[in-house]
């Protein structure tokens, strides 16, 4: 024990506790070189190489051999890359593979750990928020949008006709017909722009925060030529539709409004009377007590701190944040004018909850 405590401590807690700061600075330091791994696609690399050397894999992945040899040494001592010293060859075990590359998309868990460089890019701002309060623009943020639609793509787009869509009954068979729908908080628009090619009956409107986003969606919808769709750079709380549309999208966008109350009344309001709200926000629960057995309760909570409260309370804010949890959605769907909240989830997908809302 220390000379300078005070108080006595159980030291075989205290040991326990110091190692348990040792894996979590190992991990984090993973989680960094995993998104480098994603960006430089040297996962996908090794996936289809037998075992290589360094120079065998740098040159495949056309890339620098002495940081790919560094890269390596984390990837082996952290177990994720295997490493035989005698003919020093480096190989990714196929059971590591399934989780690391794109073409194993929407299982790919290296996407998500580029948000630790967006988080991290705006450490010294978020710390002058804990002495200052308020909160972060949208645009102080780098990659942003270019990591939120590689999510969007996994955790949305792919899986949005074989597991979304059937989560509300009778919703395709809408579509194929011709109804208007509307995406608040549509980023890109990557799933709207999914939906407007597989349904060009219907006519689909995306709204938008942040101009970039919504020009990255209109270059994208004329670059594939679809006439059926529109974006719009608008703030949510500020939508006055009235009975406009059949269905109405929030997906992952509502716990990061600045009024997200507003929001929802107004989602209500452009409701039409037979018309489905499908909302796909954070799974979680309002009670901080109740998420100790999430899965990435740790890392949902820094997401919020880092970026769905902060760029909240930015706007002079509500400040949800992302674990605004369940109990708190439904309270708030209902306040809104809504009379039916049905909660489903999804066997593959811990992260989100999906919430089928009718007036």
């Amino acid at each position: 024990m220390c000379n300078s405590c005070t108080v006595n401590i159980d030291q075989t807690k205290a040991d326990a506790f110091a190692s348990q700061m040792i894996t979590i600075l190992n991990h984090g330091a993973l989680g960094l070189m995993t998104s480098i791994g994603y960006r430089t696609r040297l996962f996908d690399t090794m996936a289809e190489l037998p075992s290589s050397t360094s120079d065998e894999i740098a040159a495949a992945a056309k890339l620098n051999e002495r940081y790919v040899r560094e890269w390596l040494g984390a990837m082996v001592t952290g177990k994720i890359v295997h490493y035989d010293p005698k003919d020093k060859k480096y190989t990714l075990p196929a059971e590591h593979a399934v989780w690391l590359t794109r073409k194993n998309t929407p299982n790919n868990i290296a996407v998500t750990s580029q948000w630790l460089h967006v988080m991290g890019y705006v450490e010294d701002r978020i710390v002058e928020c804990f002495h200052n309060g308020g909160g972060l623009k949208y645009e102080e943020y780098n990659r942003f949008h270019e990591v939120m639609a590689d999510e969007s793509r996994q955790t949305v787009v792919i899986p949005l006709f074989e597991h979304l869509l059937p989560l509300a009954p009778g919703v395709r068979e809408q579509l194929e017909k011709g109804i208007d729908v509307l995406d608040v908080g549509c980023g890109s628009g990557k799933a709207l722009i999914k939906l407007a090619g597989e349904f060009p009956n219907s006519r689909f409107t995306g709204y938008d925060f942040s101009p970039d986003a919504v020009q990255n969606g209109q270059k994208e919808a004329g670059r594939l030529g679809l006439k059926n769709i529109l974006f719009k750079a608008k703030n949510a709380a500020q939508i006055d539709d009235q009975k406009a549309f059949d269905l109405v999208f929030t997906l992952d966008s509502v716990h990061d409004q600045a009024d997200p109350a507003r929001v929802l009344k107004n989602i209500f309001n452009a409701l039409r009377t037979d018309g489905t709200y499908f909302c796909q926000d954070i799974a979680g629960s309002s009670f901080v007590e109740k998420n100790m057995d999430h899965p990435v309760g740790p890392f949902i909570y820094t997401i919020s701190c880092t970026h769905c409260m902060s760029v909240s309370l930015g706007q002079n804010g509500a400040g949800l944040g992302a674990m605004w949890g369940r109990e708190l959605a439904c309270d708030m769907m209902r306040r809104a004018g809504f009379g039916r909240v049905e909660v489903k989830n999804l066997d593959h997908d811990f992260i989100n909850n999906y919430y089928i809302v009718k007036k």
